[in-house]
């Protein structure tokens, strides 16, 4: 199965992440638009982005009634993205209704994939704020194995948790991961990460990697090593 870095353009504006690709010449990363980035530019940044040759998740975690989503859906499908996601926690239901309006009228359609928890919440917060009593790990599982039930493509989950999804639903069930940091540097608001290699070890099909490329001093340099611990499985 193709494995891939994803590029996190956690950035306010247009200009901005065109300034940043541009970095990159002919190189064409796999990049993700959030809702910071899409709700200041709107769906024009998707196609512009798109029309300049790279893949993108669009990651705006689609939660509501089922209905809601599907036309949502219907929607996103015709930015003509490769990957878009929702959260798990909306039931099978929604997930469902997702995939009917996803799904194109030549039954293409991009990859959807479900948030099973941030990894900005552990264990306590998990407790005491959402009331889930259960470990965080046995209810990522719980919420991939729904996922794949729905007849999604896989996961938003920690590096951590990647091996498990797929013993739980499969090798070809996907796991993309976010709360990717390189050995020593600052982890942020996310509670539960790991490094590129580290999550190529724990079976990670893709990772999404943000500050750690966008804010270094040369992206570019930061991109390709990332790309090395994690496709080829080696650092300098």
């Amino acid at each position: 199965m193709a494995k891939d870095v994803i590029v996190a353009l956690d950035f306010a504006s247009g200009a901005q992440v065109f300034e940043f690709l541009d970095l990159f010449g002919k190189e064409k990363p796999f990049v993700k638009i959030g809702m910071e980035l899409f709700y200041a530019e709107g769906p024009s940044v998707v196609k512009e982005i798109k029309a300049r040759g790279h893949k993108i998740f669009l990651d705006l975690k689609l939660h509501d009634i089922p209905n809601t989503v599907k036309k949502s859906m219907r929607v996103l499908s015709s930015l003509d993205v490769d990957m878009c996601n929702l959260h798990a926690a909306g039931t099978r239901a929604m997930m469902t209704a997702a995939l009917e309006g996803l799904t194109r009228e030549d039954g293409s359609r991009p990859l959807l994939i479900a948030v099973t928890q941030l990894t900005s919440t552990d264990q306590t917060a998990l407790t005491r704020e959402i009331l889930i009593e259960r470990p965080v790990d046995e209810v990522v599982m719980s919420y991939a194995k729904n996922a794949a039930d729905a007849g999604l493509d896989g996961v938003v989950c920690s590096p951590l948790e990647a091996g498990k999804v797929h013993e739980k639903c499969g090798d070809r069930f996907l796991t993309v991961t976010p709360g990717v940091r390189f050995a020593g540097g600052e982890v942020g608001d996310q509670k539960r990460v790991t490094t590129p290699l580290k999550a190529r070890e724990l079976g990670s099909d893709y990772i999404v990697v943000g500050r750690p490329i966008t804010a270094a001093e040369d992206p570019v340099k930061a991109y390709e090593r990332c790309c090395r611990q994690f496709l080829l499985g080696y650092d300098d």
